[in-house]
């Protein structure tokens, strides 16, 4: 009997090997089957692929189709641009063609017109030529023949200008005695009529003449100025004569225009304050006087228009009113005359129940016009009308302001007061003189006679009216058309004015070099 131990072993070695034969049988099966799975796994998979090849091949085709046909359409968009910028280019191309030849044929054009102007141009320094030695020898025939040289030619028609010149001044010598004869039962009669009026000289005097005080009687001499440079300054600044007597410790200022003789008049006062009297502090203390002036002229307006109660009025009308201060007429004070006309409209408007505040402004405003006379053109009431109208005054007083002297129909109340109003504050006994209004008139119109000339810079009437000075430009006046200005200036005045006496024309011609160093 075999051992038990043996036994054991041996049914152990029995069951493993049983374990390892079914394992590896086990194994086996499972392959066969995991094989099975793989094969069909790879046929699905090859059907998938074989598929999607497919797929993709077709896909492959359309995209090729689509492709083919966004391309056919590109090239024919392309195509179709191509061909229109081709036709663009080649309108362009026939434009600058066109362009092209135009240009050219505007250069023949200027070609040809400049080869006529050159030849225009040689045809007329060939007639110059000609001209001038035509004129050469005329000029030798006409020596041979008159035997005079162009000199003694022009001495010989000097003496005939002299002596045409001296029968002119004859026959006009003669003419003024004539005159002078018809007009003097009328000055005669002028001159009693100045006797009668006691006050007459006294205002006269008030209206063109004024008289500065000065603290001693050395001070005329620094006013002169060595030479008479300071004096003449002084009247060449100012446009105003001064007249250095033997009054004792005063200078009077003479001028026809009251503005020129109040500039004038602070002017010397303040030179004679500050003791510093030379031409350019002259100069510096004008120029200070007539912007004192311009204060003065505002103040006075202010003045006038509230004594007056007229409110809302322009500025400018009222500056232009405060200018009527140193403006006469017929001797009488504008300013003066403009408020008494004023008073009197309203008075007689309250009387009638008519608009007080308008007839007073259209009194005040009737005379406006002359502030501006003097230095524009046309009668006080046009001058009055513009400048009513230009600061926006209503109808009536600008009517009231045209029909103040009858120069049109009065159709409104208020301008028949203002006519009424005018006459009576001009009609008072000793209110006006014709003669100091004819003899400003004068003085005027010599000054615009003078002003009217080209080259002349400013002109001033002094020695009442017996002498005008003229300044010119020297850039546009030589001194050899100074004579023949001042011949111009004579003959004109000699045929526009009627004047006593003779007038002496002065022309003064400057040049000046200004620098400052600094």
């Amino acid at each position: 009997m075999m051992p038990i131990t043996l036994v054991i072993i041996i049914a152990a070695v029995a069951g493993i090997v049983c374990g390892v034969v079914g394992f590896f049988a086990g194994v086996s099966h499972r392959r066969r089957v995991a094989e099975a799975v793989i094969g069909s796994a790879e046929k699905e998979a090859n059907r998938m692929k074989s598929d999607a090849i497919n797929a993709a091949e077709a896909m492959k085709k359309e995209s090729r189709i689509e492709a083919k046909e966004v391309a056919q359409q590109i090239r024919a968009e392309a195509d179709k641009e191509i061909r229109e910028r081709r036709s663009e280019v080649q309108r362009q191309e026939r434009r600058m063609q066109q362009k092209e030849e135009n240009l050219d044929k505007k250069m023949d054009n200027l070609e040809a017109k400049e080869e006529k102007i050159q030849k225009r141009a040689k045809e007329v320094e060939d007639k110059l030529s000609e001209v001038e030695q035509m004129k050469k020898s005329q000029l030798d025939l006409l020596e041979r023949i008159s035997g005079y040289t162009v000199e003694q030619a022009k001495a010989k028609l000097l003496e005939d200008l002299d002596g045409e010149l001296s029968h002119e001044k004859a026959v006009r010598i003669k003419d003024y005695e004539q005159q002078t004869k018809e007009d003097s039962e009328r000055l005669a009669r002028e001159l009693i009529a100045q006797a009668i009026q006691r006050c007459a000289a006294d205002h006269s005097s008030e209206a063109t003449v004024s008289v500065v005080s000065l603290p001693n009687d050395e001070m005329k001499g620094r006013i002169i100025g060595r030479e008479g440079r300071n004096i003449r300054t002084l009247e060449t600044a100012t446009g105003v004569d001064l007249i250095i007597d033997d009054t004792p410790e005063a200078i009077t200022l003479s001028s026809f225009d009251p503005v020129r003789r109040e500039v004038a008049r602070v002017a010397l006062e303040k030179l004679i304050l500050d003791g510093r009297i030379h031409p350019a502090r002259i100069e510096e203390m004008v120029d200070k006087a007539r912007h004192e002036v311009d204060r003065i002229i505002k103040q006075e307006g202010e003045r006038a228009v509230l004594d007056a109660g007229i409110h809302n009025l322009h500025p400018e009308l009222v500056k232009l009113i405060g200018r009527l201060h140193f403006r006469t007429s017929y001797g009488q004070n504008v300013l003066n005359h403009s408020l008494e006309v004023c008073y009197l409209t309203g008075i007689m408007a309250a009387e009638m129940g008519e608009d007080v505040t308008l007839a007073r402004r259209a009194g005040l405003l009737h005379d406006i016009g002359k502030a501006l006379d003097h230095d524009q053109e046309g009668s006080h009431i046009q001058l009055g009308v513009e400048v009513a109208k230009k600061y926006k005054e209503s109808e009536a007083v600008v009517h009231a302001i045209h029909a103040h002297h009858g120069d049109v129909e009065a159709k409104t109340v208020i301008a028949c007061l203002v006519q009424a109003a005018d006459a009576i504050s001009a009609a008072r006994p000793g209110a006006r003189r014709e003669n100091i209004e004819n003899y400003i008139k004068r003085l005027e119109k010599l000054e615009e006679i003078a002003n009217s000339f080209n080259g002349v810079e400013s002109s001033f009437a002094i020695q009442a009216g017996r002498e005008i000075r003229i300044m010119v430009k020297p850039e546009t006046v030589s001194d050899d058309q100074m004579v023949i200005l001042s011949h111009e200036i004579v003959k004109r005045i000699e045929n526009d004015l009627e004047y006593p006496g003779q007038i002496k024309v002065h022309l003064i011609r400057e040049n000046r070099a200004i620098d400052y160093a600094k």
